[in-house]
């Protein structure tokens, strides 16, 4: 008696399936992607210019040492109350004359700065420093900005400087986007984001 062959299975349509598969998860899933800190290197100087002399109220030292204990002006500090100590020593506006700050709302304290235009944050740390307590004070210092400029452009254009931001980003957005970038310009202008970075020390 005869044997009788196995029956082909025809597989080349499972090649296709399984590529239309692959195609599938590729265009359906969502891959995560790491999100770091938003800074530029500033750009590289042919020359070496003459750093401009600063008073010493122009300077707001930011100090986190290798025990991760925070100290402004080298006073202890809690990292809750550094957003509103920035803000106090950026929106002073205790100049006179050319240094004088019109649209500053402080106290125009004598030992803190003249005007925002020309005030320095210097954040400094310990080699020994934690990353995540560096990582949150930073975060604190642009905060600070951030308010600031919030507060100007709410003033100023009747919406928050984050949305103005957001606005610029947006393709759907029916505004005059070149006339949207002037006015985040201006108050980019108004309290520009000088955060001074010193070598770590040992």
């Amino acid at each position: 008696m005869a044997r009788r062959s196995a029956p082909e299975v025809n597989a080349g349509s499972m090649a296709d399936i399984a590529f239309l598969l692959l195609i599938f998860f590729l265009v359906t899933t969502t891959i995560e992607t790491d999100s770091g800190i938003s800074r530029k290197l500033p750009a590289l100087e042919k020359d070496n210019p003459i750093p401009p002399v600063l008073r010493e109220r122009n300077i707001f030292v930011v100090e986190l040492n290798k025990n991760n204990e925070l100290l402004v002006e080298e006073a202890p500090m809690e990292l809750k109350n550094l957003r509103q100590a920035a803000i106090k020593f950026l929106d002073n506006g205790g100049g006179e004359g050319k240094d004088a700050c019109n649209y500053c709302q402080g106290n125009k304290d004598s030992s803190l700065s003249d005007n925002p235009t020309i005030a320095v944050i210097s954040l400094r740390n310990n080699r020994e420093t934690n990353y995540a307590s560096y990582i949150a004070v930073q975060n604190e210092l642009v905060a600070a900005y951030t308010t600031l400029r919030n507060r100007e452009a709410q003033s100023d254009y009747g919406r928050s400087f984050e949305q103005m931001k957001e606005d610029l980003k947006d393709p759907n957005y029916t505004g005059d986007k070149e006339s949207l970038r002037e006015d985040i310009k201006k108050i980019q202008f108004k309290f520009p984001e000088k955060l001074s970075e010193a070598e770590p020390k040992k």
